[in-house]
């Protein structure tokens, strides 16, 4: 039987008695229904799975008692970055949610010229609260034991300017000269740049160029900002990854 994960901010240990924060002490005594005395297994991102089983269960407070941990090595040794255009609420849930359980390392979310979603900065904050959210609950599900960065929404300039040096910038393009297929990423991270559901505009393109991006093509059929990524994640675990 698989047992139930809850992702918590805080530190672990062995031996430790810890209060559940609010929002995994719901999910586990609401919604899955475990009482004191039930086992689950906790983690905070460090990369190990801590079993745990709850002592106490209250309306003010749940606690957990700790008694094992254990290494987790579901990261991929292919380390992937995503620049993603931000797209519309249920896409890009969706764009997380699946760039998490595919591997990717981390996410920029970004405005660019022709982006449909706009937000004011209260919104912004919110919805990257949101994303985090997302991601964290695909870890929970997965497997993984090390929760991907969600970076907060810039503009395209800024996420070009900064990303780190080295490794390999790929701009997913029907055009490419480049076939997925046949890429030969260097150390480092791999970057993808998928544009929003407005696609990139030409400037977007210039920047991304300028910016040492290489265009690589995954097919001959227009995939959708929800599609193109995630096809691309795939494809290179598949080559350079652990899927297979």
């Amino acid at each position: 039987m698989r047992m139930t994960r809850a992702y918590v901010d805080l530190p672990l240990h062995v031996g430790a008695d810890v209060v559940l924060p609010e929002a995994p002490a719901a999910h586990l005594t609401r919604v899955l229904r475990l009482q004191a005395g039930d086992a689950c297994v906790l983690f905070n991102g460090d990369g190990r799975d801590y079993t745990a089983r709850l002592v106490a269960v209250g309306k003010r407070e749940v606690r957990a008692a700790i008694d094992g941990a254990a290494a987790v090595e579901r990261e991929s040794p292919l380390r992937t970055g995503l620049l993603q255009g931000v797209a519309r609420g249920e896409k890009m849930d969706l764009i997380l949610q699946k760039a998490t359980e595919l591997g990717v390392s981390e996410v920029r979310p970004l405005w660019s010229q022709r982006s449909e979603v706009k937000l004011d900065e209260a919104r912004a904050v919110k919805r990257h609260a949101h994303w985090r959210g997302v991601v964290i609950a695909a870890c929970e599900q997965s497997g993984r034991a090390r929760v991907p960065d969600v970076a907060a929404p810039v503009s395209l300039a800024a996420a070009l300017a900064a990303l780190p040096t080295g490794g390999t910038r790929v701009l997913l393009d029907p055009e490419g000269d480049t076939a997925i297929r046949t890429l030969d990423p260097v150390p480092g991270t791999l970057w993808l740049a998928v544009g929003p559901e407005g696609g990139w505009s030409p400037a977007d393109r210039d920047q991304l160029i300028a910016a040492g991006f290489i265009g690589v093509r995954l097919g001959p059929r227009i995939l959708r900002t929800e599609t193109a990524g995630l096809a691309a994640l795939a494809a290179l675990q598949a080559t350079h990854g652990d899927l297979g």
